[in-house]
């Protein structure tokens, strides 16, 4: 027995000709909707990368493609990482 867990949904309307102008290509809106909002969350380093593909139910590879075809690197990292990176590296004498 699977238990596949469902999330809460909720409908907002949004103007189809926004909608046309970010992906004329799209055939399915409301999953590019949901993409766009989890790479703007992620963009905005509210949730992980793992986390938005979670969000918008799609296989972490197929979100990262997602993610690079939206010039967004997957790899956060910042200058608070950075310090603490050259921290850890001073005191180990390297």
């Amino acid at each position: 027995m699977s238990y596949v867990k469902t999330m809460e949904t909720t409908k907002i309307d949004v103007p189809t000709e926004l909608l046309r102008i970010a992906n004329p290509g799209a055939t399915d809106f409301s999953t590019e909707v949901v993409q766009l909002f989890a790479l703007e969350l992620f963009r905005e380093e509210k949730v992980s990368l793992g986390r938005a593909a979670e969000l918008c139910h799609t296989l972490l590879a197929t979100f990262m493609d997602f993610v690079a075809a939206h010039n967004v690197s997957p790899i956060c990292y910042g200058l608070g990482e950075l310090e603490e990176d050259r921290c850890t590296l001073a005191s180990l004498g390297l």
